[in-house]
């Protein structure tokens, strides 16, 4: 590297979620301000969201009232709002009925939702080495309450057998809670086989779609997905501070949260009634209203046309780095339906180190470190060093990836 030199003692669970004070400074100074730099860290948020995204939040925040909470036109248009992005959301997932669907903050409490709203003491779940600290973390939470877990092991290339996750399977099994697509590596899991496999058995199936909602087609009742929890601000193209959940109709999941609902004011009790009984509390209505300007844009666009162009950035990035020496990808590359996501180290050097040098040197924004993905890492050998991820948007350029490609290649030289 031409500008920094190993600083094992900086730990590197510090650049894990927000990074360092030292990190901060280096992009503010790489950039001036201007985010304009080259963005490649869709897969933790997507930076450039469609103009008419932008446009529904800044016109809710000066016209929308309190949805369900009153009978004037501020209210009743915030209802309108939320209601009709139900509509879009149950549409785009295949659900029965859009009251199925659940507005949350982000996929994170989606999941707190589902899995300690569904997993009692002495049950049994299953999961994988794949998942995001949002599944797993939950999921040690009810270990610790009681309940039986079982990790499915996942190989070197990041991938899990169906066969082990179906020995997995006991009389005392509940569920199971599967990502339909790696943060880290960008491998695909077909939750269609899972969910098949988990129906045959009368077992649970809930689904993270974090990284495939709004980019990979997803319905609910064909995969047998009794539960998906999704976030708006990624492939949904949604802000920040959105997300929800599906629940399979007929499925009770006990509430995370009770509170104000706008209905049945002098019961004691949260509504029973789908969707007000897993929303408590003012919803973000701002957010919502971004998410359905997001959701009009998916459909007129169309998911598969925004998927063929990020597996096309995707493949040429890696088409172009695989083979430089010193250079590790991993993932499972035998097949061509993948998140756009490319995780590489280049020899030795941490992942930090690389990150910093293609912003500072180059004004390419990654991600380094563990990803939130602590059992990936492990399957992947690579804890210590952690990985660069360069995960990719439609609105990315072939000018943005032959520059990314070029900086990889003259890193690696440095290494020499």
């Amino acid at each position: 590297m031409t500008c920094l030199k190993k600083e094992k003692e900086i730990e590197l669970s510090l650049y894990n979620d927000v990074g360092t004070l030292a990190s901060y400074n280096k992009y503010i100074e790489a950039t001036k301000g201007d985010i304009s730099v080259i963005y490649m860290d869709n897969a933790a948020t997507t930076m450039h969201k469609p103009k008419t995204v932008i446009d529904a939040v800044v016109a809710a925040m000066s016209s929308m009232g309190n949805a369900g909470r009153g009978a004037n036109e501020a209210s009743l248009s915030a209802s309108r709002i939320i209601y009709d992005t139900r509509e879009r959301l149950a549409k785009l997932f295949g659900a029965e009925n859009p009251k199925q669907i659940v507005f949350t903050m982000n996929s994170t409490e989606s999941l707190n939702i589902a899995i300690k709203g569904l997993i009692e003491p002495g049950e049994h779940v299953i999961t994988t080495m794949l998942e995001h600290n949002s599944v797993l973390r939950p999921l040690y939470e009810m270990e610790e309450r009681g309940a039986k877990l079982t990790i499915i092991k996942a190989d070197k290339q990041g991938n899990f057998s169906l066969e082990d996750m179906e020995a997995a399977i006991t009389p005392k099994t509940k569920a199971i809670v599967c990502t339909n697509g790696s943060n880290l590596t960008g491998n695909y899991v077909d939750v269609a086989a899972v969910g098949e496999m988990a129906h045959r058995h009368g077992v649970l199936l809930i689904v993270d779609a974090s990284q495939t909602a709004g980019v990979f087609p997803i319905d609910v009742q064909k995969m047998n997905i009794d539960v998906l929890c999704f976030t708006g601000h990624k492939g949904l193209l949604a802000p920040q501070g959105t997300g929800g959940l599906y629940v399979r109709e007929g499925l009770t999941v006990q509430p995370l949260l009770s509170g104000g609902s706008g209905v049945q004011t002098y019961n004691k009790k949260h509504p029973v009634e789908m969707p007000t009984a897993l929303e408590a509390g003012t919803l973000n209505g701002h957010g919502i209203a971004g998410m359905n300007a997001a959701l009009a844009y998916l459909e007129e666009t169309g998911i598969d046309t925004i998927r063929e162009r990020e597996q096309e950035l995707m493949w040429k990035f890696y088409e172009g780095v695989k083979d430089i020496p010193n250079v590790t990808v991993y993932g499972d590359f035998s097949t061509k339906n993948r998140c756009a996501i490319v995780a590489l180290n280049i020899g030795d050097y941490d992942s930090a180190e690389v990150s910093d040098e293609l912003l500072t040197e180059y004004g390419i924004s990654t991600r380094p470190g563990g990803h939130c993905a602590p059992l990936a890492h492990e399957a992947l050998g690579n804890v210590e060093q952690g990985a660069v991820r360069f995960s990719f948007s439609h609105y990315n350029t072939d000018e943005e990836i032959e520059t990314a490609i070029r900086a990889i290649e003259e890193l690696a030289q440095d290494e020499e």
